[in-house]
């Protein structure tokens, strides 16, 4: 190690929110289809190919609970193949078309979509036998790769309204992850990179002015109770600076958006003493008999590199154009062009002319680490590691190039003599650090901080999550101890539709209006859900016995959005080790 550079982990997100059984096209179950075909089967195809010509790949993937439980779902399986044949009869649909028209460039854009989607259908049934997660755990357990976990349903834990909902959140991810993975999570992507420390905490609408503030947990005790090493954050979390988010770029609403907050936003001085390139225990608590968590930090440098369209790889002018598409089969036959160029003016995409780039792209984010690396070491840092985290889904879906990009930048840095290739566990493992900090509240997202989920386009949202946290908590405390199987049912489906309420999500998509109408359906189906199953336990009591109207909506509920088999509704019932004084 010493005549290296440094080390190097990507971090990929894989996640999506829960659509079986919500809808398929535009919105629902076709989102998880183009994830696994056009990013998750890729991943696991260039990961494959990688170990085939002798080298470690050794990736830190996400998978979050909530994603998981439904690529291992027979809904999923059963559609997902259906899926797969639809793309490969609509590429055979589209060369009838552009053979009747004379488009011969199109017509053999339409032959390559036919061959890539005749080999996901393969792949997925003939390689991976129809189980994604099972192919990804078998990756880990030879050590190619590290799984992590997230909280259960990609809940923004910094502004749930109570520790309760906090440590259900991350007590269902460690469950699901052990159910799934046959193994305890060593680390934990916090949903958007967010986190907030220990302090007096006040729910930020104005209805909630006038309560007093209560002293909340940091969102770390909770990683350390449940046996949890590390998590990632942003760099502007760690050092101050001025924040770079990841998904402006991406939604012309969200720029409008922030347009509104960036008048009020400033960057904190910056403490040039901490360093993105080395590991930190972090502390806002101040008790020392809880195991330490570390952080891993996000490099600001790589991540423009790859997560922009306008200054980044994905940007390249004969790469697949993501937004234009051909319907009714939807496949792509444009590529990007230029970013500034409307739909109209997009050209035809050409497969043969990518590979080169690929490569090129892959060489030059290569030496680019490098680069960053020895200038950290030169800088004081005995062992640096640059950490590279994006959402999964830039790979292949957003960016079609994206996994044949990333086989390249993983071959070359194997077979460099300069990079250690890790993961996070396994980088913590042989270079601990020792420093513990304190770091701010905040996220990834623009302005560093929440604005992107909490604004006045998402605040009733929030309103209805914090009535709906306050009545799971009253309704667990009151019947812990029962042993009324039909309460304990509507209890556990209650737990359920509150996680779903509490996605990420939905906030998410109102503010980016990429899905807001679906976004605010799903938010007002489960609240109305579980409002009917509070008002059934409520009338139930201890001892009380379902109706058969009530037994028929609880099943209904049970089959429509029965996640997490191993749920506990007494995880809300009280906060293990409650922050002294609350």
């Amino acid at each position: 190690m010493t005549n290296r550079s440094g080390s190097f982990t990507f971090v990929l997100h894989a996640h999506l929110p829960y659509v079986i059984s919500h809808g398929k096209w535009p919105h629902g179950t076709d989102w998880l289809n183009e994830a696994a075909a056009e990013t998750y089967i890729p991943i696991l195809n260039i990961l494959h190919r990688l170990i085939r010509e002798g080298h470690s790949p050794r990736i830190t993937i996400g998978i979050t609970p909530i994603l998981t439980e439904q690529l291992s779902d027979q809904m999923f399986k059963e559609e997902f193949r259906e899926y797969l044949k639809h793309k490969v009869e609509a590429a055979r649909e589209d060369q009838k078309e552009f053979a009747r028209t004379g488009e011969k460039r199109l017509s053999k854009t339409a032959d390559f979509w036919e061959r890539v989607y005749s080999e996901r259908l393969q792949d997925f049934t003939e390689v991976y036998g129809e189980d994604l997660v099972g192919s990804f755990r078998a990756l880990q357990e030879r050590g190619t790769v590290e799984i992590i976990t997230c909280a259960a349903t990609h809940g923004y834990l910094p502004l749930l309204g109570r520790d309760e909902c906090v440590q259900a959140q991350i007590r269902q991810a460690v469950h699901s992850y052990e159910r799934h993975y046959r193994r305890k999570p060593k680390g934990i992507w916090l949903p958007e990179c967010a986190y907030r420390p220990r302090y007096e905490w006040k729910r930020p609408l104005a209805v909630y002015a006038d309560r007093d503030p209560v002293l909340r947990k940091g969102v770390e005790e909770f990683l350390s109770e449940q046996g949890i090493d590390y998590f990632i954050i942003d760099s502007h979390v760690l050092r101050g600076g001025k924040a770079i988010g990841v998904y402006l770029d991406r939604f012309e609403a969200l720029k409008r958006l922030w347009g509104q907050f960036a008048g009020q936003y400033a960057p904190t001085e910056e403490n040039r003493e901490r360093s993105p390139y080395q590991t930190y225990y972090v502390n806002s608590y101040g008790e020392e008999e809880k195991q330490p968590v570390s952080v891993l930090t996000r490099d600001p440098r790589t991540g423009i590199q790859v997560w922009s369209g306008e200054h980044g790889y994905p940007g390249n002018p004969y790469y697949l154009d993501f937004h234009k598409k051909h319907f009714p089969g939807g496949h792509r036959y444009w590529r990007v062009t230029s970013i500034k160029a409307d739909l109209s003016e997009k050209e035809i995409y050409e497969p043969d002319r990518i590979p080169g780039t690929v490569q090129e792209q892959a060489g030059h984010f290569v030496d680019l680490v490098k680069e960053i690396l020895s200038k950290a070491r030169e800088s004081g840092t005995a062992v640096p590691i640059l950490t590279a985290p994006y959402d999964a889904e830039l790979f292949g879906h957003w960016w079609f190039e994206g996994p044949e990009w990333l086989y390249h930048v993983l071959k070359r840095m194997d077979m460099d003599p300069e990079i250690d290739l890790t993961t996070g566990s396994r980088y913590l493992s042989q270079h601990h650090g020792n420093e513990v900090i304190s770091i701010p509240e905040g996220s990834w997202g623009e302005g560093g901080f929440h604005w992107i989920w909490l604004n006045e386009w998402t605040e009733w949202v929030w309103k209805k999550i914090y009535e709906a946290e306050d009545r799971m908590v009253d309704l667990s405390k009151t019947f812990r101890k029962t042993q009324n199987p039909d309460l304990i049912r509507v209890l556990r489906q209650l737990g359920r539709e509150l996680l779903l309420l509490e996605s990420s999500d939905w906030p998410f998509l109102i503010s980016t209006w990429s899905a807001r109408d679906y976004a605010e359906l799903r938010v007002s189906g489960h609240l109305e859900d579980f409002r009917r199953l509070a008002d059934t336990a409520e009338k139930m009591g201890l001892n009380g016995k379902l109706r058969p109207e009530e037994e028929e909506f609880l099943s209904l509920c049970e089959e429509r959005d029965g996640i997490f088999p191993d749920l506990d509704f007494r995880w809300w019932s009280e906060v293990s080790h409650p922050a002294a004084g609350s």
